[in-house]
């Protein structure tokens, strides 16, 4: 794969960057709960970060490192959780890689890797940081997480941190994608926020522990503008949805992930994170999973 940023689908759902706007309904006249298929995410997903990345890594950059792997606001970081395995050696692939600090992190390690995103401006975020490091430039794309530019059995091991996954309609196809591009034994894991979420307000304070909507409830969340045209958008999928789409793709969970809130953080990621609610209820997900050996 060539060095640098290309260009691939850019029409159809794809992935975004490690991170997560809010997921509870907050009863805005310009916040809903509506159906919104593959193109309307797509399009509303890909112009939203295109417009936020700057203002993302601003307020985000130095939790995440510049080439360090956090697999959530809970300050899991990879180089302790050992969640993918060896990676030395490695053909590595990163779903909705943002701005790269995972796959940076992974190359820093001897893995060959390869990263896709939907969005432009964090891909070009991504290579800001290589060139403010002096380091050579990953090998990134701009794709659909629908049809991952990628020929089939090419990654040992596949992983997601917020990328992707939440952000696209047919979450079920990007399963199977993933079980597509990796080799036999592979691995595959993601980390997205918590479907219990879902039930929650978007708030870090007493107001966030009431339940106020269903968990059974897969509408997404959309924001949109006063004309009801989508500007963000977020898709519901309950754990026992996610391991069917898994067991249907062909792939075997091995280990559900849920990491407890550290005191210490507060309320630092901003949103519905903070020391109060994670106290109380889970705010991320890593789903761990592989593709059986021949």
């Amino acid at each position: 794969m060539d060095e640098g940023v290309t260009t691939a689908g850019l029409e159809a759902a794809g992935s975004a960057a490690a991170g997560s706007a809010a997921a509870g309904f907050d009863g805005s006249e310009l916040v809903t709960r509506r159906s919104a298929g593959d193109g309307e995410t797509a399009w509303a997903n890909r112009r939203w970060w295109d417009a936020n990345a700057d203002e993302y890594q601003a307020d985000h950059g130095e939790f995440l490192g510049d080439s360090r792997f956090l697999w959530g606001p809970e300050g899991v970081y990879e180089d302790k959780a050992h969640l993918l395995g060896p990676v030395h050696g490695k053909r590595v692939l990163e779903v909705g890689c943002g701005a790269a600090q995972c796959s940076r992190w992974l190359v820093k390690q001897g893995a060959q890797v390869a990263g896709f995103d939907l969005s432009m401006r964090q891909l070009e975020h991504a290579q800001r940081i290589d060139e403010d490091l002096g380091t050579p430039r990953l090998s990134l794309v701009q794709a659909d997480a629908l049809a991952m530019p990628f020929a089939e059995e090419t990654f040992d091991i596949a992983c997601s941190a917020f990328g992707a996954v939440p952000f696209i309609a047919d979450s079920a196809t990007v399963m199977r994608e993933v079980a597509r591009v990796l080799k036999p034994g592979g691995r595959w894991v993601f980390a997205v926020p918590h479907p219990f979420r879902w039930c929650l307000p978007d708030d870090p304070g007493p107001g966030g522990l009431v339940v106020r909507d269903s968990y059974f409830d897969r509408r997404p969340y959309v924001e949109q503008d006063e004309s009801g045209t989508a500007t963000y958008v977020e898709h519901h999928r309950t754990l026992g949805d996610r391991v069917r789409e898994l067991t249907a793709a062909g792939l075997v969970l091995v280990d559900l992930v849920e990491p407890e809130y550290p005191e210490h953080l507060g309320d630092r990621w901003g949103g519905g994170w903070s020391s109060l609610r994670g106290r109380l209820v889970p705010g991320t997900a890593i789903f761990v999973a592989t593709k059986p050996a021949r």
